[in-house]
């Protein structure tokens, strides 16, 4: 009986040794603590990362809104303003048609871009050839009709009903641009808006003017 229990109990001993001998010499404990650690600080990066880059560049629904807005309302503009050279009869309408391409163009764009890092659908080119008749009356979109009209006009009636429509176009960007100032969180469209204000607000003028020596 005590052979036995003396056996038993150098047994008992040479498994715990064993169990030892493996937890030290395996060196997959190891790799399992620093695993464990690993996590813990993998999320501080992850969060400090997602934090500088919600400061550089956070945006909300309103950015959103402005920037899927803008771009049919912008191409609309451009559209108009392609239709001056051959039937203005104004030299200063052919410039201020000019002026207004040259200053949407690269809106468009922009505004794409924006979209486009956020993860949303940029407006389809032709999205506009069937947003005139929803969006006629809100932000002062051209009607099918209008466009027709102004396409099919030269000369003093053209410069007219050019001048007429896009201080009611303008008008409407300038409405959605204070909208935007308001509610947007993205720095760069909330500054865009500030410039659409500016200098839409300014040609409205030019625009009355115009108008005004007729």
């Amino acid at each position: 009986m005590r052979r036995t229990a003396v056996v038993a109990a150098a047994g008992a001993a040479a498994l715990v040794l064993a169990a030892c001998g493996g937890s030290g010499g395996d060196g997959s404990a190891g790799h399992g603590g620093h695993a464990a650690t690993a996590p813990s600080s993998a999320p501080s990066s992850a969060s400090a990362s997602a934090s500088a880059s919600a400061s550089q560049g956070q945006h909300n629904a309103a950015d959103v809104a402005f920037a899927k807005g803008m771009i049919p309302h912008h191409r609309q503009a451009v559209e108009m303003a392609d239709l001056a050279p051959g039937r203005a009869r104004s030299a200063e309408v052919q410039k201020l048609a000019a002026d207004i391409k040259k200053a949407q163009d690269p809106e468009i764009r922009t505004l794409s871009g924006w979209l486009t890092s956020w993860g949303e659908d940029v407006p389809a080119e032709g999205a506009m050839d069937h947003s005139t008749h929803d969006m006629s009356g809100m932000g002062g979109m051209m009607t099918a009709e209008e466009m027709t009209g102004l396409e099919n006009a030269s000369g003093k009636a053209f410069d007219t009903a050019f001048t007429e429509l896009m201080i009611k176009h303008h008008e409407g960007a300038v409405e959605m641009a204070r909208t935007e100032q308001a509610d947007g969180a993205h720095g760069p469209a909330r500054k865009m808006a500030v410039e659409i204000i500016d200098s839409q607000s300014a040609e409205i003028e030019q625009m009355n003017a115009l108008l005004g020596k007729d």
